[in-house]
């Protein structure tokens, strides 16, 4: 089944991890898809060699969406490559935890710009690509912007940010026929986070508490993720929608 098949789609992080596995999985439904990075070229050619193997199209872009000056650029390389853009996820992003008495004007800039600010100018450059069949912007969010953490109140503030994002923009684009949905993961074991200190006793916590009985694999994201950019949600918009194996 191709759900996406005849669709141009961008994933911004989408070196590793759930980006990774979220581009693979749009190539698998039909899409072209331009993998976005900002420092992992190798990584990112990776992908793109992973999904050409099994027929699919797709290209590697770099652009640090951190800063708005990048973000253009990407699309206009999007524009070039496959002649437009019909559905945008906002998978970039970054995380650290600090205590409160710890928390540096550099650490709250550095989650802030790329969380909140490269998520809005990328959804603002992208909608005014869309053309008049509409759009589809999917953030990815996190629990935490419900359910936060200690020592996590910059990141967290940035999910729930993101989650009010997508609400405003749903209701403002919805009329345009451009829906607009946040995913939240629960813990996903990645690259980054298996690369944590004490990741794996606390992964065997969560997985206790989780419903499940586990933690997420970034498959698990790219399926809700897939789903979401399908006509199959097409009543679909300015939803949250936990993906976290029931952990709330």
């Amino acid at each position: 089944m191709e759900r996406l098949k005849d669709k141009v789609a961008v994933v911004t992080g989408a070196s590793k991890g759930i980006g990774a596995a979220i581009a693979e999985k749009f190539a698998e439904e039909g899409a072209s898809v331009v993998v976005n990075y900002a420092r992992s070229a190798k990584e990112a050619e990776q992908v793109v060699n992973r999904i050409k193997e099994k027929g699919g199209k797709a290209v590697a872009v770099k652009a640090d969406l951190s800063k708005v000056s990048e973000i253009k650029p990407l699309f206009e390389k999007v524009q070039q490559e496959f002649g437009r853009v019909d559905i945008v996820v906002n998978n970039a992003g970054v995380y650290e935890f600090l205590p409160l008495n710890s928390i540096t004007e550099e650490h709250f800039n550095r989650q802030y710009d790329l969380n909140v600010k490269g998520l809005i100018f990328t959804t603002q450059e992208a909608v005014n690509r869309f053309d008049g069949r509409g759009g589809n912007i999917i953030n990815l969010s996190s629990v935490v912007s419900t359910a936060p953490t200690p020592n996590g109140s910059v990141y967290a503030s940035t999910k729930a940010a993101v989650d009010a994002i997508t609400r405003s923009l749903a209701a403002e684009l919805g009329s345009r026929n451009i829906r607009v949905n946040s995913v939240l993961p629960g813990p996903v074991e990645t690259e980054g986070t298996s690369a944590m200190p004490g990741v794996k006793d606390f992964f065997s916590g969560l997985a206790a508490q989780t419903p499940l009985g586990r933690v997420g694999q970034p498959q698990d994201i790219a399926n809700t993720v897939a789903f979401l950019a399908s006509d199959e949600a097409g009543w679909v918009t300015g939803q949250t929608i936990y993906t976290t194996g029931g952990l709330r």
